[in-house]
């Protein structure tokens, strides 16, 4: 299939500029100005050029923090931008894959949370992202939305890299300590849209194959314990790696408020889509791989 990926730089886009290939899928991957989300026109055009099989859109506005202050623009990229690309593709009659977030929920709802709890965003980004979501679904009834949380990898700005330079730069780091979530490598979401492709291609309008899905890495853990995790592989490369701090969310205050627990239940997608989780710890193996070379001691 030809697919059209809505960002080309970010984190899930490289991802899917790697992966989709190994499927034999031609990529088209275009970023503003070529596809702006902001712009209409400029959307239309993009899909005329492309006439993909199948629009994936990886682009977004994800500065939770600034979000704060850009609420306008948050919305014209998460919300009405991701509506106008749901209705361009609908109106060609092709399957839609939209990006999501933990941050729809407020975190004290009692995680694992299910596609269908009560969302309850805190902050501008969240608000910006659900809206997406309804925009989404109300325009393309061939939807898929995959909500996801802490994604990182190789490419782009994420909490591994963030580690690693503090790492290098400091003698010790603090990182908060009760928020709870998973993980997920850009790679595996892309993995997972791979395999969701063939079937969301053929699937009709209204077949369980769309819909809202959850796909995160697991075990569930905290920032402190992912910390812990990338200080561990960093050592375990020849590194020298700080000493971590255990810190409370009160103690690193942000603009935009966290869910304290954004733990996401990933049972839909492995029932519909036949996808499981895949073990962060392993990606983030690979991801260390990449950033910083192979390990070059023997675990016990």
């Amino acid at each position: 299939m030809r697919i059209l990926v809505a960002g080309r730089t970010g984190q899930l886009a490289v991802a899917l500029q790697e992966r989709l290939p190994r499927d034999g899928h031609e990529v088209v991957a275009l970023e503003a100005p070529q596809l702006d989300l902001t712009d209409r026109g400029s959307i239309e055009r993009a899909i005329e050029s492309a006439a993909p099989d199948a629009v994936v859109n990886a682009a977004a506005y994800t500065a939770v923090d600034r979000a704060e202050e850009q609420r306008e623009l948050a919305f014209a990229v998460n919300a009405i931008g991701a509506g106008m690309l749901a209705d361009a593709v609908a109106k060609r009659g092709l399957p839609f894959v939209h990006i999501s977030t933990d941050y729809v929920f407020s975190g004290d709802g009692g995680a694992p949370y299910a596609e269908d709890a009560a969302t309850g965003p805190m902050g501008v980004y969240g608000d910006s992202k659900l809206a997406g979501e309804r925009a989404v679904l109300m325009h393309n009834p061939r939807s898929a939305i995959l909500r996801t949380a802490w994604v990182c990898g190789p490419h782009g700005a994420n909490f591994v890299k963030t580690m690693l330079r503090l790492g290098a730069e400091r003698d010790s780091v603090s990182v908060v300590a009760d928020q709870q979530g998973a993980p997920t490598f850009a790679a595996d979401l892309a993995d997972a849209i791979a395999r969701m492709l063939p079937r969301l291609a053929t699937a009709p309008a209204g077949d369980e194959a769309f819909g809202l899905f959850h796909l995160t890495g697991l075990p569930h853990t905290t920032w402190h314990g992912f910390a812990e995790a990338i200080f561990a592989g960093a050592a375990a490369r020849g590194h020298t790696v700080p000493a971590l701090r255990a810190i409370t969310t009160a103690e690193y205050p942000t603009p935009a408020r966290r869910p304290a627990d954004g733990r996401l239940d990933c049972g839909r997608i492995a029932r519909v889509h036949g996808i499981q989780a895949a073990d962060w710890r392993q990606s983030l193996s690979l991801c260390l791989d990449t950033l910083i070379g192979p390990e070059t001691e023997t675990r016990a």
